[in-house]
């Protein structure tokens, strides 16, 4: 059984409690935000709990075992506590949160309830709604080496070796006509054949974005031009004249890693390693030597 402080025992010993809920965020880069469900703002260990947020939690749920459980945080987007632009931008990806609850008459005295990290975000008509995975969710990462038959290394990372700065490996171009949110078409990669930069990842370095960097979905060759698809929306809009720097993507094929990179020293995949078409293949009498006989 979990031990309260005094002050916090004593309080709920009371026939009238005077609670109520605060969520501290502290994002990846070093922010630290709070909002509380009470009506004030409230001074919680030299942080301001923001109440004119809109926020509120969801129930929470807990059991037992490594199963991941946790909650929903939700509230109105604004520029004085969550903006959709900077949830859009992954300013708020796994960022980590704690739940506290506050004697909103005397804020010192305050009890940490659970931890847990921001997961998925959702926005729409100006509110959000987010995910808030508990510290169990950590036991769901890949953690070691994996075998498979694909390379498990990130393309350019100390284990892959391979150069993106080079200039086979990366190129600077420009937007020339926005075709869409996630579809831009851009000049400058005419050296680069068709799909050179799917998988790979675009970071815009002037205009409204710059220093947002999202990967390429698809690259194609269209009408002498070179048209992009992204996976990420960037936060905001994007013009023509906007420069962007775009790296190479890789397939973690063998082969692409021998021809493509001339790399395959480097690669960390196995593939010769048999697949589940192996596994479970069937030995037919009369084929490949097997005459119908068991070997004792």
């Amino acid at each position: 059984m979990r031990e309260l402080p005094p002050a916090f025992a004593a309080l709920l010993a009371e026939g009238a409690t005077t609670l109520c809920h605060g969520w501290r965020l502290t994002r990846r880069d070093g922010v630290v935000l709070g909002f509380t469900d009470h009506d004030r703002d409230l001074d919680v260990e030299g942080l301001t709990f923001l109440a004119a947020s809109g926020i509120a939690g969801s129930e929470i749920t807990s059991a037992q075992g490594l199963a991941v459980t946790g909650a929903e945080l939700s509230g109105a987007l604004s520029a004085d506590a969550l903006s959709a632009d900077d949830l859009a931008a992954g300013l708020y990806d796994g960022a980590a949160v704690e739940l506290l609850l506050i004697d909103w008459s005397n804020p010192s005295n305050a009890l940490l309830l659970r931890r847990g990290t921001v997961g998925e975000v959702k926005c729409e008509d100006g509110a959000f709604t987010a995910e808030i995975r508990s510290l169990a969710d950590a036991f769901n990462e890949t953690r070691g080496r994996i075998f498979t038959a694909v390379c498990d290394a990130d393309l350019g990372d100390a284990r892959c070796g391979v150069d993106l700065a080079a200039p086979a490996c990366s190129a600077t171009a420009t937007v020339g006509t926005v075709e869409g949110s996630l579809r831009l078409s851009l000049g400058g990669l005419s050296a680069f054949a068709e799909g050179a930069f799917a998988r790979g990842r675009l970071t815009f370095l002037s205009g409204a974005n710059a220093g947002f960097a999202t990967e390429v979905k698809a690259h194609l060759k269209a009408e002498g031009a070179d048209v992009v698809r992204l996976w990420q929306r960037p936060p905001q809009e994007v013009r023509a004249g906007d420069g962007v720097r775009l790296t190479v993507g890789c397939d973690k094929q063998f082969a692409t890693c021998r021809d493509r990179f001339a790399n395959a020293l480097n690669f960390q995949g196995f593939p010769h390693m048999p697949g589940n078409d192996f596994v479970i293949t069937v030995a037919v009498p009369g084929e490949g030597g097997y005459d119908g006989k068991l070997l004792s």
